[in-house]
């Protein structure tokens, strides 16, 4: 579910009808709009917003406006509100930052604000956005997606912020560099002049040029001090007098005028401003469902409040939806604790009740979310817990999980006590949201509450989700015991028709058997965990428990079935950036890398790579990753790269103490070293951690002992077989005639490979053999000789030969070099293989062979295939 849009934020306030013409402000505005920002910093009251709005009218340039609030500190709800504001000039600008940001866990904003800025570069004219009110923003991750957005700024796109307090930007810097226009508190004071225009037209008085002079001398120029001022004078009939007794700092000013000009109001309306005050946004409807009193109609005394400019400020062109001005609002809300403490005694629970109403008929509306946040305001736990529980508020949404997990850290303990519940919300919220710390303390005190509950239906089902939320807990720690007992627990507790919960333990029952190498367990658990989790809607796990059975298919050497699986997986999330479905883009790219689709491989290893990292720090998924993005660098010849990244790698696995990875990591290491010849430094490495009996192998071969290598594939595949590992198997077999082919026994050789092939051909795996380089090479054209598969060698040798040619071709004499895929088409296209016979060969769609030609005859300035050819041997690349 998206993140709701409330369209009044990005509403451009009209300018006023009366207003003092500023012309000396508005010929500095516009300035030169080649610079990057302007910023309007001054206090309360200095007019920011009306001159802005005034300026907008005569830019001559479009326009997008975001009014931002408190709320606008979850990052998420920021970077919405920032896509949605610029949409309103381009519509399809911000989509891909907007899909970025459904996810449970919110993406860096570095990545969705680049997505964002890439969207803005694509829009032909020059535009304006405003940020107004910016001084809410108190969260540095908010302040960081700022600067960082300001730093990569479009240069058709101008910043303007207008707020409180200067906002943590690099403003020396912008200043330096010419990049920065400025309004500050002295420029934005009234003059004596502009004083009295407001004064005298604006406001309708009559005032003397002394006392003009007195005001504007008292006030400084403050013009929400001047507003207030002229309020009170309206009807006074001795204005000398009181501008006289007009003294004091803002502060004290203001709360006087405040009380002047509620004093004025009728009875109703003070009684309007006063309880409607706790509201953010109000329409009509709304404002009467708080106050309870219909002889107060909300929309008309919403216009009669805009009407007396009592800093009410419309929201929409409909005047619908209106807030009260921020500064005005907070006095109102201090006036109203006074007066619910004269009037009731017990300010906290009338004001309680009026948050409740507000609630009541935000929920009545559709809208949960504000719901939730007044009958949290409203300290009515159980509304609140209801709310939670619904759907209406989108939890997979980092920005309603903050705000929830935001209300539960501040309930006291004897609250989340008396409902354990709330106990096990917060910590099943916390895990929804990537965390780890903390969550078994939490899960520890929901069943710390419940040893003295009677143990009914719901008691059990309680207990049974603690269970849940533990198991899925220690699949972050791999604690594979841990994550059978609990699931275990979990299935023993829940209710029958919890369908969704169920189907979640019995995903992680059936990951834990994948674990322990139990694939026939697993694939039966996940089976019933896709049914279970398909019958109740719940696609989430469905998800999970599908990656987890395309794992089974891998390993079962069924590649094409493990890739329809991802693929679908993908197709099904569409272009919501859900971290769990890293697995299924890193998944994906084992199965094209083993198609030797290294272009499609890396950037679904990248993708991957994105969404792992989303993950709390702790846990280790991103490593995977990396390491496999590392072998990928091997593979397209790049091995100082992978030596690079597998450095880095180490370090980050080290310095966080990720055990489970660091052999993985050396494993590719060792590789890594064995391209580069160093046997020393691999074999020294080698010592550090146990390795698997393949790279083992590997290593004795390289260093010529094929007789050791035997001797450790025996026992590897006698393990192999013995559990029905396909996969593992294959990889011994192709080891084992490697090293018999070493060893001079040709003919063990050729029947191992054999055995290989038979294996591998269903699959399609090309890069399992090539890897292993010339000896490989050597050992296909035997296989070839003696009419082995000849198709699948045919194919194989076809690929090596194009591997073992790339040191020649990375020095391409061209402008656009030809990838590695389109190399491999070239090569096809030289041997004569139409369209279709290139797409069987390589396991590509035919429209993808046609769009590689394309890309072919581009690179190499040629029209047909002749000429493609004819142009690749004069260049060298044939």
């Amino acid at each position: 579910m998206p993140t709701p849009i409330l369209a009044t934020k990005l509403y451009i306030p009209p300018p006023r009808p009366k207003v003092v013409h500023r012309p000396r402000l508005l010929e500095r505005l516009k300035g030169d709009m080649q610079r990057k920002l302007t910023l309007i910093s001054a206090p309360a009251g200095f007019g920011k917003t009306t001159l802005v709005s005034a300026w907008i009218v005569d830019c001559g340039q479009p326009v997008a406006w975001l009014s931002l609030d408190k709320d606008d500190n979850d990052p998420a709800r920021f970077l919405a509100y920032l896509s949605a504001a610029v949409q309103t000039l381009a519509p399809s600008v911000g989509d891909t930052a907007l899909a970025l940001l459904q996810s449970p866990q919110l993406p860096p904003a570095e990545v969705i604000l680049t997505a964002l800025l890439n969207d803005i570069a694509t829009i032909p004219h020059d535009f304006i956005l405003v940020l107004d009110d910016y001084h809410v923003i108190e969260s540095q991750p908010v302040a960081l997606a700022a600067a960082f957005l300001l730093e990569h700024l479009p240069p058709q796109m101008h910043l303007v912020i207008a707020t409180r307090e200067d906002p943590p930007l690099p403003l020396a810097r912008l200043r330096a560099r010419s990049q920065l226009i400025e309004l500050r508190v002295a420029d934005l004071r009234f003059t004596p002049a502009e004083t009295a225009s407001f004064l005298n037209q604006v406001m309708g008085l009559n005032v003397t040029d002394p006392d003009v002079a007195a005001l504007e001398a008292r006030t400084e120029g403050w013009i929400a001090g001047l507003q207030l001022a002229a309020l009170s004078m309206q009807g006074s009939d001795d204005v000398g007098s009181f501008v006289k007794s007009f003294t004091g700092s803002h502060r004290f000013v203001l709360d006087y005028l405040v009380e002047e000009v509620l004093q004025k109001q009728p009875e109703t309306v003070q009684t309007f401003l006063l309880r409607t005050s706790i509201l953010n946004h109000m329409c009509g409807p709304l404002c009467e469902a708080v106050l309870l009193e219909r002889a107060a109609p909300g929309q008309a005394t919403l216009e009669y409040l805009e009407r007396a400019n009592l800093f009410l400020v419309p929201l929409d062109n409909e005047r619908r939806w209106y807030r009260y001005h921020h500064l005005f609002a907070e006095l109102l809300r201090q006036r109203l604790q006074q007066s619910l403490a004269a009037a009731t005694g017990d300010p906290e629970s009338a004001m309680h009740e009026l948050h409740i109403r507000a609630s009541q008929w935000y929920e009545d509306h559709g809208f949960d979310f504000e719901a939730f946040h007044h009958a949290a305001a409203g300290h009515d736990i159980e509304r609140a817990e209801r709310l939670i529980e619904g759907t209406g508020i989108p939890l997979h949404l980092r920005g309603a999980v903050v705000a929830i997990l935001d209300w539960l850290e501040s309930l006291p303990v004897e609250v989340l006590n008396a409902r354990p519940s709330l106990w096990w919300r917060h910590a099943s919220l916390m895990l929804i949201d990537g965390q780890t710390t903390g969550v078994e303390e939490k899960l520890d005190a929901a069943e710390a509450a419940l040893q003295d509950v009677e143990l009914d239906a719901r008691t059990r089902n309680l207990i049974g989700r603690i269970a849940t939320a533990r198991s899925v807990l220690a699949l972050t720690r791999y604690q594979v015991d841990t994550m059978l007992a609990q699931s275990r627990r979990a299935l023993e507790y829940l209710h029958p028709d919890n369908l969704a919960t169920r189907g979640s333990a019995t995903w992680i029952m059936g990951t834990a058997h994948l674990m322990r190498g139990d694939r026939g367990a697993a694939r039966q658990a996940l089976t019933e965990a896709i049914a279970l989790s398909q019958t109740c809607g719940d696609t989430f796990t469905t998800i999970l428990a599908t990656i987890s059975l395309s794992n089974i298919y891998e390993s079962e050497t069924q590649l094409n079935l493990a890739a329809e699986a991802y693929r679908k997986i993908l197709q099904l999330v569409g272009s919501q950036p859900l971290s769990i479905i890293y697995e299924a883009h890193l998944g994906l790219a084992r199965v094209l890398y083993q198609w030797n689709d290294l272009a499609g491989a890396e950037a679904h290893g990248q993708q991957g790579l994105h969404l792992a990292r989303q993950y709390d720090r702790v846990i280790d998924r991103f490593i995977i990753c990396e390491v496999f993005l590392a072998r990928v660098k091997l593979a397209q010849g790049d091995v100082d790269g992978a030596a690079a990244m597998l450095a880095q790698t180490s370090q980050s696995a080290r310095q966080r103490n990720f055990v489970l990875r660091i052999p993985e990591v050396v494993d590719m290491q060792v590789l890594a070293l064995l391209r580069q010849g160093d046997l020393v430094a691999a074999a020294q490495l080698a010592q550090t951690v146990e390795l698997p009996v393949t790279s083992q192998a590997r290593l004795h071969l390289a260093q010529g002992d094929p007789s050791a290598a035997l001797t450790l594939l025996a026992t590897g595949r006698q393990q192999a077989e013995a559990k029905g590992w396909q996969d593992e198997r294959l990889k011994v077999l192709v080891l084992q005639a490697l090293a018999h082919h070493a060893h001079g026994d040709g003919r063990a050789a050729l029947q191992l490979l054999g055995e290989a092939l038979a294996l591998a051909a269903p699959g399609g795996y090309i890069r399992l053999f090539i890897d292993e380089g010339q000896p490989m090479a050597q050992l296909l054209a035997e296989a070839a000789a003696h009419g082995i598969l000849p198709e699948y060698v045919g194919n194989l040798r076809a690929a090596l030969e194009i591997e073992q040619a790339r040191p020649a071709l990375l020095a391409q004499p061209l402008i656009d070099p030809l990838s590695d895929r389109e190399l491999e088409v070239l090569q096809l296209i030289a041997q004569g293989l139409s369209n279709q016979e290139i797409s069987e060969r390589l396991f590509l769609a035919l429209d993808t062979v046609k769009g590689h030609n394309r890309r072919i005859f581009d690179k190499l300035q040629v029209q047909r295939r002749t000429e493609a050819v004819a142009r690749a041997r004069e260049v060298g690349l044939l």
